[in-house]
């Protein structure tokens, strides 16, 4: 068993729905011996699971980690463009291969818009995690090139997180005198994003793509909804990385 898929499976209890579902069943573990605590606790579960589930909070979770929007090009030019993964569509049928997920698509199209904007070569990031070929960076290669005509200079296939994209990514580009970049993932991965490629030596010129935005708000916003429960699992993810990190980097 690979360590991304052991650090998944962990990640998976830690964060809604699974650490939710762990305090669910001690409620019920405790109501036999201690019938208020137990009640207490499954009430709760549910109670965090129904905020959770609301577009409204998902949303504003994910404000609150999301960084100002700005136009990348409003900055010094950079360098290079670095194209983060966001997974594959496996096997996927109506192409007759492995693909893009739709997170990676969201990313690969503002690749492609700020590459016709600036002209800037462009990498790709994302190794194969889940221990398959084709990487991440080898379908993200394939769309860009095929579907947007974006040309893409290099491709870095090794990295199964975030801190390996940082590092591997400056491992490729360092050797050849660029250290500024305009980095692009989802703009609630950008706060980590950055922090780590900013400690592998990149100056990093943030282009965030994908904001949690609304319009309007209504009766909807307030009721349970599966995509909102993603969303909030987005928000404590990255909020236990940056913790992670933050230990690991006390640790050096």
């Amino acid at each position: 068993m690979n360590t991304w898929l052991i650090t998944n499976m962990l990640t998976s209890w830690l964060i809604p729905p699974g650490c939710l579902l762990l305090l669910a069943a001690w409620g019920g573990w405790c109501l036999r011996k201690h019938p208020r605590s137990g009640a207490a606790l499954l009430g709760l579960s549910l109670a965090a699971l129904w905020a959770l589930s609301m577009p409204w909070f998902a949303r504003t979770l994910l404000q609150a980690i999301e960084p100002e929007p700005a136009d990348p090009l409003r900055a010094p030019p950079a360098q290079a463009i670095v194209v983060l993964g966001g997974g594959k569509y496996h096997a996927a049928p109506e192409y007759g291969a492995d693909t893009v997920s739709e997170a990676t698509l969201v990313r690969l199209r503002y690749a492609a818009r700020l590459q016709h904007q600036t002209g800037k070569p462009v990498l790709v990031s994302g190794g194969s995690p889940e221990g398959g070929p084709p990487s991440e960076a080898q379908v993200m290669k394939a769309v860009l090139e095929n579907e947007f005509k974006v040309p893409v200079t290099w491709a870095e296939t090794t990295s199964n997180n975030t801190l390996e994209n940082a590092r591997a990514s400056r491992a490729i580009l360092a050797p050849l005198g660029i250290a500024r970049i305009y980095l692009i993932t989802h703009a609630w991965h950008m706060p980590r994003a950055q922090r780590v490629f900013a400690r592998a030596g990149f100056e990093v010129v943030p282009a965030p793509t994908h904001f949690a935005t609304s319009v309007q708000l209504t009766p909807r916003d307030f009721m349970p909804h599966a995509a909102a429960l993603h969303d909030s699992s987005h928000f404590f993810h990255e909020i236990l990385g940056l913790a992670w990190y933050r230990l690991k980097s006390a640790g050096t």
